[in-house]
């Protein structure tokens, strides 16, 4: 018997690029070795609260804008919500929904 060919990939139709969705638990490092308290998981993202700065740091998927990140990129590393940084704001707790990210400051 002849090995079938694997089906190639699918274009990527809306020009983003290809973040990969895990479905288990990853160890992240996350920048400068920040301590996170908080955590919350929407269905295609994650974001993080940092204890001692309160800092938001988000990834995942992020073409409804859910990241906060004033664009709708996706990231697969956690990456730094600049507008509460430069408002000087800062984070207390994050809850995600299926396409939303609350945040308490």
């Amino acid at each position: 018997t002849a090995e079938r060919p694997e089906p190639p990939e699918p274009p990527d139709v809306d020009g983003t690029q290809f973040i990969s969705i895990q479905a288990f638990p990853a160890l992240l490092d996350f920048p400068q070795e920040r301590e996170v308290s908080k955590v919350g998981c929407g269905s295609r993202h994650t974001a993080a609260v940092t204890r001692e700065y309160g800092e938001l740091y988000t990834w995942g998927w992020g073409k409804y804008g859910q990241l906060g990140h004033e664009d709708t990129g996706s990231w697969d590393q956690p990456r730094r919500v600049e507008a509460l940084a430069a408002q000087g704001l800062r984070a207390e707790d994050v809850v995600c929904g299926p396409w939303t990210t609350y945040v308490c400051v």
